[in-house]
């Protein structure tokens, strides 16, 4: 298990880097300064910078070129992937989704959420599990996680208690208690989307043979600069469509 005290430098070191690329610091196409030298401009140690670089070359916004090196993306994902939206909403513009709940429990920290959610080791964070469906028919498979309890309510006071307090949690995902609740906090969010196979166990839950192809979106929601929740979507062929909203 990783430590939130040892993956948030990382963190906030990609984001920085994330920073200057979308503000044309360094433009698409660049060539990045060698190690060394953007470990000197940024002030910090070459283990962190590899590693933030490597979850840059992750999502997209750069790329290795042998003979040249570290490259920003010719077209790096923007910011402003989505509309901040439960996935259930987002699914069911055709026939109406359901949420039904797999697991509804509190969990430590995984390098997932260690990495995404900063909580430290032995944090408590709820995590939900559902699966969504469509005319009676597996749509996607949501896992959920919460930030501790007292980071939710240094966000908003109205987070932790509308978690806890939930009428009926077997029927709605943990986005949209969160989304209801913000009243006026503006909620962001980042998405990557990736192709794999549902697997075994996920197939099990979908209905589907482990070796169907699927779309894996990782989530992140912010309130302001804290991350809230955290969150992996699959969604196996022949779900319905995911719109996705791009900002300029």
């Amino acid at each position: 298990m990783v430590s939130g005290e040892r993956r948030r430098p990382v963190v906030v070191l990609y984001e920085r880097i994330a920073d200057a690329i979308h503000a044309g610091v360094y433009p698409p196409g660049s060539t990045l300064p060698s190690e060394p030298r953007l470990a000197a401009e940024l002030g910090v140690s070459r283990p962190a910078l590899r590693e933030a670089l490597l979850l840059l070359q992750e999502d997209g916004l750069v790329t290795v070129r042998r003979g040249v090196g570290r490259t920003v993306s010719d077209s790096p994902p923007r910011r402003g992937f989505e509309h901040v939206q439960p996935l259930e909403d987002l699914l069911g513009t055709g026939a109406p989704v359901r949420v039904r709940a797999l697991l509804r429990t509190v969990e430590e920290p995984t390098d997932f959420t260690t990495q995404h959610l900063l909580a430290p080791a032995r944090a408590e964070l709820r995590f939900w599990e559902s699966l969504l469906a469509a005319d009676g028919t597996a749509a996607a498979l949501s896992q959920e996680w919460a930030a501790p309890d007292d980071v939710l309510e240094g966000a908003h006071p109205a987070f932790a208690a509308a978690l806890r307090d939930v009428p009926d949690p077997s029927r709605t995902s943990m986005l949209a208690v969160l989304a209801g609740a913000s009243r006026g906090v503006a909620l962001t969010a980042h998405s990557g989307v990736t192709a794999t196979l549902v697997g075994q166990r996920r197939g099990e839950q979908l209905g589907r043979p482990a070796d169907t192809p699927a779309v894996l979106v990782t989530q992140v929601v912010r309130a302001a600069d804290t991350p809230i929740l955290a969150a992996k979507h699959m969604l196996p062929t022949g779900a319905p469509a995911l719109p996705v909203l791009q900002s300029n």
